[in-house]
């Protein structure tokens, strides 16, 4: 059914949870997996391109490292839970870009045919406030999209 299964995480608990729902379907389905973590963009405030004051560009390459970092140590970790799991499983770092575009992209790329993300499974304010970056998978995916959202007990379920 699916063969090849790409897991969005980004080193959060929660995203830990997609990723054994992911692990587990690919090991029951025999598919691989492809495992992405996305570092966002650096960003300008307004405030300092007003003022003229742009960081230099060692500010910029110790972010890019440290972000570098932060991913290999994520996609380590879940290299090793697919290992331990008997599933193969690939690893990829976007970096520079904003997470749900690199994530869709990313499966699209790889001939992905399932994106299995985990969300908060907030609504109105609190998520317009804070963002989802599996809301935005889910309305702009032409692949299809599996939400494992946590709910008010703590425990995950599928959607």
């Amino acid at each position: 059914m699916y063969d090849h299964i790409l897991v969005g995480i980004d080193g959060s608990e929660l995203a830990q949870t997609g990723l054994e729902h992911a692990l587990t379907l690919a090991k029951r389905l025999e598919s691989r997996v492809t495992i992405v973590t996305v570092s966002e963009p650096f960003p300008m405030t307004a405030a300092s391109m007003v003022g003229g004051w742009v960081p230099p560009q060692v500010d910029y390459e110790q972010i890019a490292d440290s972000q570098r970092v932060a991913a290999e140590q994520i996609l380590s970790d879940a290299r090793g839970a697919a290992e331990k799991m008997g599933v193969t499983a690939g690893t990829i770092h976007v970096q520079n870009a904003w997470p749900a575009a690199a994530i869709i992209e990313t499966a699209e790329s790889n001939g992905c045919d399932l994106i299995v993300m985990a969300s908060h499974g907030r609504r109105g304010i609190e998520r317009a406030l804070l963002g989802s970056q599996t809301a935005e998978v889910l309305v702009a995916s032409k692949v299809p999209v599996l939400v494992i959202r946590r709910g008010r007990s703590g425990r995950a379920r599928h959607q």
